[in-house]
């Protein structure tokens, strides 16, 4: 029997299943001691994966910030201090968040733990919305670059070709992290390079006139001051400013994360950060000053950069010849390249973030699984589709996603500077009084920057996308306390079931029982159930008294079969399998010390892998290959009135597992845990 062929070979080797294989790749084995170190990413591939989200920013936030000073371009020297300033701000705020949470410190994370879970969540629910519209808003920016030099009768093919590039980082992230940005570093690299050569050259072919443009500048303020007034200047700056708030919106995605990142993964993440804060403040500045001393005007179907790019190449030796249409052309291909590489840390981070609040119940639990290329499919396929409707809703206008995207990116800003300013303000008298002023001085500025941003955007684009944002935010977090409530009264219903079940024999006649099964031993001919079990609980314990309740005096044996389950909560650092198998194994000793206690001789089996389904299967006919007269048995809630979201919420693993063995020829009996709706309500 050891040779019997496995039934699901050849559906295994079907067609579709080749042609995913081949789109995503073979399974990754757990048993590789390498595994997480191949997996992770050192700085400079964090830095493309990660901080291409923020570099990228600078293709639509610098041009936001100045067409908002209409005639007042002077402004554009304060407002690029400003935005050095804040990146600078905010980097170095979530580089101390790095350090407070080294096993990754994102905005729902850093708010739950700080804060408390409410605010968790709200945090939570923006990063979700705003990882989605990371992938939107740089997909629809990179269409937009792409097609700045097309002919007029391109620009219809530009939705599609955006609705496809979506689709096809969705399949390449399904491979895995450490393939998608190997795979993209070489665009990273061509923007760098570009656009280092178009600011640096920009700005020394204007040097010349650096004395007479500042002349204008001065004169600007003046005219500016006598019509505006001071105040006027001020209130113009800061909405310029708050409107360019997408300059920023990629920082916290190295915080978020730091699990992919190798090890030591604190300085690692630190050193990313340092990379992606200095790039972005170079280029978002660069880009800002060189709008104002070449007079950059907007030209509809053109983004600022194209034209910008146009007056440069202009002006050198190359212009009109092949060498300067070519370098503009790279130029703006690598911009909108870099756009997608920038939709990589919506694909890398938001199934991170589902997971995390999948894992804490918050969301179906089903987000914290992984595939067998131990990446969050599920996760990356809901980032992929929710980034396509909102694709389609808006038709890629960058403008309407730029104010939704930001709303979002400040909140949870907000909400992480806050968290962090409560908890050193608790900290005085605990830790060095120089330390602490630093943090809080650090922490205070970050909060009064990402508060005033996140008000002026909410004020002044409420109607231009504003609302919908905050609809959908809002929707979000309702459906995180509605999904929170179920498991919870679910869980108690299981709980109070398994104190009903609670009545064991006395210790005395417990302790015999369970001497007697160890004398009588297992007896591989003899009757056996095999008891598929998650955890120790209500479900399990109920599934064993049911057994022998149901066939009283028939089973001679009881092993306890468990698949330990690699999701992304377990799946933390090179120890994780051994923690893991360490923790099922011990999981499983409770329920073989429960059976002997009732008399009947148990052990135990276990695997470790992604898909409890598979792994179970192969369990279970291991078992009876060993245990030749073996009837399976598993547990399974049933709901008295059963509803569509409680398929979505409680898996159909045991049905799913049953289908398996029943074409193996095996037996598998589920017993039901009614839950009556007075039971669970």
């Amino acid at each position: 029997m050891a040779d019997e062929p496995d039934p699901f070979a050849a559906a295994r080797r079907s067609l579709p299943v080749r042609i995913w294989r081949l789109l995503i790749g073979a399974p990754r084995s757990l048993s590789d001691a390498r595994l997480f170190h191949r997996l992770s990413l050192v700085p400079f591939l964090a830095w493309v994966g990660l901080g291409a989200d923020g570099l990228s920013s600078s293709a639509y936030g610098p041009e936001e910030a100045f067409r908002t000073l209409g005639e007042h371009a002077y402004l554009a020297v304060a407002l690029a201090g400003a935005m050095v300033t804040t990146v600078l701000v905010i980097s170095a705020a979530y580089s101390r968040i790095i350090e407070e949470f080294p096993h990754g410190g994102g905005g729902y994370v850093v708010s739950t733990k700080l804060l408390g879970p409410r605010a968790g969540v709200v945090s939570g629910a923006a990063l979700l919305v705003d990882y989605v519209l990371t992938v939107t808003v740089s997909i629809a920016a990179a269409g937009d670059a792409l097609f700045s030099f097309a002919p007029a009768g391109w620009h219809a093919a530009k939705l599609p070709l955006e609705v496809a590039l979506i689709l096809g980082l969705s399949t390449l992230n399904l491979r895995g992290v450490r393939e998608s940005v190997l795979a993209l570093a070489p665009i990273f690299l061509v923007f760098i390079a570009t656009h280092a050569l178009l600011i640096g050259g920009g700005l020394l072919l204007r040097a010349p006139e650096l004395p007479a443009t500042a002349r204008e500048i001065g004169s600007g303020f003046r005219d500016g001051y006598a019509l505006l007034g001071g105040a006027g200047l001020f209130a113009l700056l800061v909405h310029a400013f708050s409107l360019g708030g997408g300059t920023y919106t990629g920082i916290e995605a190295v915080s978020n994360g730091v699990p992919i990142m190798r090890e030591p993964r604190v300085p690692t993440a630190q050193r990313t950060m340092v990379y992606m804060a200095a790039s972005l403040a170079f280029t978002a500045t660069g880009l800002l000053l060189s709008y104002l001393l070449w007079k950059t005007a907007h030209v509809p179907g053109q983004t600022l950069n194209a034209s910008l790019v146009q007056q440069v190449v202009v002006a050198t030796p190359f212009g009109a010849g092949a060498l300067g249409q070519g370098f503009a052309w790279i130029t703006l291909f690598s911009e909108g390249a870099l756009l997608v590489v920038a939709a990589q840390a919506g694909f890398l981070d938001g199934p991170r973030v589902l997971a995390n609040m999948a894992s804490d119940s918050w969301l179906p639990r089903r987000f914290a699984a992984l595939s067998d290329r131990l990446t969050t499919r599920n996760g990356i396929l809901l980032i992929g589709g929710a980034a396509l409707v909102a694709l389609l809703y808006t038709r890629g206008d960058v403008r309407t996603l730029v104010v939704m995207y930001s709303i979002n990116v400040f909140l949870t800003f907000s909400l992480s500077m806050l968290s962090m300013l409560r908890a050193w303000l608790g900290r005085r008298g605990s830790r060095p009084a120089a330390l602490v002023r630093n943090r809080l001085a650090l922490f205070g500025t970050g909060l009064v920057l990402c508060a005033t941003v996140l008000a002026i955007t909410v004020f002044e684009k409420f109607e231009q996308g504003g609302w919908l944002t905050l609809a959908v935010t809002g929707a979000t977090v309702g459906l995180c306390f509605v999904v929170r409530r179920h498991y919870r009264r679910v869980g108690a219903a299981l709980s109070a079931l398994y104190a009903q079940l609670a009545d064991l024999p006395d210790e005395p006649d417990r302790a015999q029982r369970r001497a007697d099964a160890l004398a009588r031993g297992l007896d591989p001919s003899a009757p056996t159930a095999a008891v598929l079990v998650a955890s120790y609980g209500g479900l399990g314990v109920h599934t064993t008294y049911g057994i022998l309740r149901g066939f009283p005096g028939h089973f001679r044996n009881i092993v306890f079969v468990s698949v330990g389950v690699i999701d992304s909560g377990a799946f933390k650092g090179e120890h994780a399998v051994e923690a893991l198998r360490a923790e099922t194994e011990a999981m499983l000793e409770r329920y073989v010390e429960l059976a002997r206690g009732l008399g009947i001789a148990a052990t135990q089996r276990h695997a470790i892998g992604t898909d409890a389904v598979e792994e179970a299967e192969k369990l279970c006919l291991e078992v009876t290959r060993e245990f030749p007269h073996t009837t399976v048995f598993a547990g399974k809630v049933i709901f008295e009135r059963e509803r569509w979201y409680q398929r979505v919420l409680h898996n159909e693993t045991a049905f799913a597992i049953q289908k398996r063995l029943q074409f193996a020829g095996q037996t598998m009996v589920i017993l039901p845990a009614k839950l009556t709706a007075q039971a669970w309500s």
